[in-house]
């Protein structure tokens, strides 16, 4: 049983998702094929940006975060930095870990310094940091990272995602089925199980 995991490095509620997934597929016997993208392209293209110049909205996604952050174990100090300038390179960064092995690892250290450090995602020092924690060379894995090919790669993603009709972070899909929100996880577990039943 397999579930793909849409994500992109600058969705704040991915965050909960990316920090417990690993635990979460011991535990359910599903496994999670996780898919980056950028969230930023397919929100212009459909002219949908949730936050901005919306403070009373942005409180709220704080605070929700917590409540849901500490149900989970987890100790983000909020408000993170928001949006993410460099939202494109830490997804690139995300593509080009697909191929070496690392994209997972990559993933979590670089929310987790992002959500409990303060050190916003797709810049220094959470680049580097986040790379030497999980054994990469920070100046090979960027130049890597700012190729066309990267940039294409991640574009190709984006447009697969969009085609499917993924319009947020994170999305799980269960062949053409999706669930988007960190809250739609259980749910989309409980849909594949019921599918291969």
């Amino acid at each position: 049983m397999k579930i793909d995991f849409w994500f992109s490095i600058g969705s704040t509620y991915s965050y909960l998702t990316v920090m417990r997934l690993g635990e979460v597929e011991k535990t359910s016997d599903v496994k999670f094929k996780w898919r980056p993208f950028n969230v930023r392209h397919v929100m212009i293209e459909q002219n949908n940006i949730p936050f901005k110049d919306k403070p009373i909205k942005s409180a709220y996604m704080w605070r929700d975060i917590e409540r849901r952050a500490a149900r989970f174990g987890l100790t983000p100090k909020l408000p993170a930095p928001y949006p993410l300038p460099g939202l494109a390179l830490a997804n690139q960064i995300a593509i080009v870990g697909v191929e070496d092995g690392w994209m997972e690892d990559y993933v979590r250290a670089t929310y987790r310094r992002w959500f409990e450090n303060g050190e916003a995602a797709g810049e220094e020092p959470n680049i580097s940091a986040s790379l030497k924690e999980i054994g990469c060379d920070p100046r090979e894995v960027l130049a890597a990272a700012q190729t066309q090919r990267a940039v294409d790669e991640l574009q190709t993603a984006t447009d697969e995602a969009m085609n499917l009709g993924v319009f947020g972070s994170p999305t799980f899909a269960v062949g053409h089925e999706l669930f988007w929100g960190d809250d739609r996880l259980d749910d989309a577990i409980h849909w594949t199980k019921d599918a291969s039943s």
